[in-house]
């Protein structure tokens, strides 16, 4: 993972007092962290980080006891680049299996792809504006009331797509109620809250939890947890541990 997301002000308000040197030390095992996508023991971080000195050797512990939890593996991990790393993979999983899905119903659609024996030639000069085939309109909104759903409901749904004028194909219902299987709610429940909340569609992701995605891909990532639970990240702002020094209190991340 080369790339992650880091808020200058969230960072200020948990970090913001550290020495220079604590400041590099901090950085380079957050950058470290993200891009091995793993965490490291005491001995790792100081190689991450080449400390060198005593007093680089030092900011480098005080970071680690700050900003990081030691494990029963003797790692020290952090709860937000743990959860952020999960959802990274997540999304490339999903991501890679859509590529798949598009690529093999291409193949499909290529294979079983037969020509009317009435299909003009290659070179045949297509039709002029005067030519074009009629199309029903009404053909594409011509869909059944589904089972299991409120006629109500229905024609609600219906009235709302039309508003975005949008149409109500079974390729679109189809669509919703696999999306409402994923989230384990009804095609009805499905069509209200996409009434309710003016959506043109409906999507699994708009309604489960952020962490559900990180929590599917536990499974995948047990070598970076080694076999422990992903915990929730916490806004920086909820973390209320303090530290005095110098008779001033301090918020550490």
């Amino acid at each position: 993972m080369h790339y992650y997301k880091r808020n200058l002000g969230d960072y200020a308000k948990k970090a913001g007092r550290l020495t220079m040197l604590q400041h590099g030390a901090y950085t380079l095992l957050i950058d470290s962290c993200y891009d091995r996508e793993i965490f490291p023991t005491l001995e790792q971080a100081l190689d991450w980080t080449w400390a060198a000195t005593e007093a680089e050797v030092e900011a480098v512990k005080f970071v680690l006891s700050r900003f990081f939890t030691l494990d029963k593996d003797g790692c020290y991990v952090q709860d937000r680049i743990l959860c952020e790393l999960l959802e990274y993979h997540a999304k490339a999983d999903t991501n890679k299996r859509i590529a798949i899905e598009r690529e093999t119903k291409r193949k499909e659609k290529s294979t079983n792809r037969v020509h009317d024996v009435n299909e003009p030639p290659p070179n045949h000069k297509p039709l002029t504006i005067n030519h074009k085939p009629i199309t029903n309109k009404n053909t594409a909104t011509n869909v059944a009331t589904p089972e299991g759903v409120s006629e109500t409901v229905w024609q609600e749904f219906v009235s709302h797509r039309k508003a975005k004028k949008a149409k109500v194909t079974q390729l679109v219902i189809d669509g919703i109620v696999k999306e409402a299987d994923k989230a384990g709610w009804t095609l009805e429940d499905a069509l209200k809250e996409t009434i309710v909340r003016n959506w043109q569609s409906f999507k699994a992701d708009w309604v489960l939890e952020k962490q559900t995605a990180s929590q599917k891909a536990q499974s995948n990532m047990h070598q970076l947890t080694r076999g422990q639970t992903a915990p929730v990240a916490k806004p920086f702002w909820t973390n209320t541990d303090i530290l005095e020094v110098e008779n001033e209190p301090r918020l550490l991340r």
